[in-house]
């Protein structure tokens, strides 16, 4: 069970979606609530780089005098929500962590239309490293972002920004996006849950992909039964995409709710980056997990994944999605140093090498499946080290950022290439009062497994509040 909380920024988004829809609280005081809290702890945190005070504000009324006519907005009715800087809110400069762009977006891009349809509130946009670069949520136009557990830590990227606001009770859910872990990552790093799902579940539109095979957005929140009500909104390819999943069997929300049957769970803590060690605490994490899974009455048992390299499909796929969203800026001088570096050393990526890096992804694609013909779900370590001290990008080009990155991707950026759902799940507390977090890898299109067996853990290890949020 989850815990209770007075304060309506802390609750789920299951329960205030209840509460709001039978008129037993106003979206507006929802909405107040959440800006209440962003004013207090923002300042510390710096995880949004917009807040829209007024526009929450109107919005929420509206929403009010609509349920009072009868009429609640839907599934998300008076749930404020966070966004990326990557993704378009009409009026606001999608800037994708950076300051190259200064025109307002005109319209609002599908994720965030669809949340609108649905009665959620758009609260303000969260801080990103530049065109989500790395896993760290640290920019030259908007500093470090802070993990709510030691400010001193880094919360991860690229959706640093969203998963801080989430883990400090400033949103009860917020939009990121994951091309190479940075969903799983920020929510392992700060605590929360967030799942990665399967390649074209989620609409890129108006773009027609987000770095090509590798990326996609979709929230991070405290529970699992609110990311699955989110997606419930948010899936669905458009005729723009370059992607498109299968429909699911059953809703996402279904699934949640729904007794999971036993399954076979096969665990590893091999990193697919050769020469990293993890964390000690992350394999006993992964250990302890497999423990509790068994218990459960799951059949558990350590295997050998034999991980296929992906960096002839990543790399390329990398250098091309950041030169793809460079080209688009309207001032290109505007760019950080590293990002124009990058954007050089990936000018060998022709669209000859990139549809050659395709290939190969589903080449790697096709044997990192090979697991799934004898396990139904991986469990594995969601980062290799522990969350480091903040300033990761503050000395070096881009070769020593990626080589700082290769510690927090090591387990992730595979599951991109192939396209494979997989989500980050709390597990408990590490000696060092930062959270831990496990991995769990499905078959393509089975994100309804995954988060039903998130939800089975979930219970026995509900996620915990940073101290600021339990004083707070």
């Amino acid at each position: 069970m989850q815990p209770t909380t007075d304060h309506l920024a802390d609750q789920t988004v299951a329960d205030l979606v209840r509460r709001t829809t039978s008129g037993e609280l106003s979206a507006l005081a929802v909405t107040e609530a959440c800006l209440d809290r962003i004013a207090e702890r923002d300042p510390a945190l710096n995880a949004f780089s917009v807040v829209l005070a007024g526009e929450a504000r109107a919005q929420a009324a509206r929403l009010d005098a609509d349920r009072a006519a009868g009429n609640p907005s839907g599934a998300l009715h008076g749930v404020p929500v966070a966004i990326k800087e990557e993704l378009d809110v009409a009026g606001c400069v999608t800037t994708f962590g950076g300051r190259a762009n200064s025109t307002p977006a005109a319209h609002d891009g599908e994720v965030v239309r669809r949340l609108r349809a649905a009665g959620a509130v758009v609260i303000g946009k969260t801080r990103m490293p530049e065109f989500g670069q790395w896993p760290f949520t640290e920019s030259v136009d908007g500093g470090h972002t802070h993990n709510p557990w030691d400010p001193t830590r880094t919360p991860g990227g690229s959706s640093g920004g969203t998963a801080v606001a989430v883990a400090a009770g400033m949103v009860p859910v917020g939009i990121g996006g994951d091309g190479g872990g940075s969903i799983r990552i920020p929510a392992a790093c700060c605590g929360i849950f967030g799942l990665k799902p399967e390649r074209g579940r989620v609409t890129s539109a108006p773009m027609e992909h987000l770095w090509w095979a590798l990326g996609t957005a979709g929230p991070l929140s405290r529970t699992v039964l609110d990311s699955a009500i989110v997606y419930d909104v948010i899936r669905g390819a458009t005729p723009n995409d370059r992607y498109s999943a299968p429909d699911p069997a059953t809703t996402f929300t279904e699934a949640v709710r729904t007794p999971v049957a036993r399954l076979r769970v096969g665990w590893s803590t091999r990193p697919v980056t050769r020469g990293l060690r993890p964390d000690p605490q992350h394999v006993q994490a992964v250990r302890d997990t497999a423990q509790l899974l068994a218990d459960m009455g799951h059949d558990v048992h350590e295997v050998d994944p034999r991980y296929p390299d992906p960096t002839l499909a990543f790399v390329p796929q990398f250098f091309a999605g950041v030169r793809a969203e460079a080209d688009l800026v309207e001032q290109f001088s505007h760019l950080e140093r590293r990002t124009r570096q990058v954007y050089r050393l990936g000018a060998w990526v022709g669209r000859p090498v990139l549809e050659r890096a395709l290939r190969a992804g589903e080449r790697v694609a096709e044997k990192a499946n090979r697991v799934f013909d004898h396990v139904d779900v991986l469990l594995t370590p969601t980062i290799a080290h522990r969350p480091g001290q903040i300033g990761r990008l503050d000395r070096g080009g881009p070769v020593t950022a990626a080589l700082r990155s290769m510690q927090m991707i090591a387990y992730t950026a595979l599951w991109n290439v192939t396209g494979n759902p997989a989500a980050s799940v709390p597990a408990g507390m590490g000696d060092d009062g930062l959270p831990l977090a496990v991995q769990l890898v499905g078959r393509r299109s089975e994100e309804t497994t995954l988060l039903g067996l998130a939800a089975q853990l979930e219970e026995l290890r509900p996620w915990q509040m940073p101290a600021m949020r339990a004083e707070g």
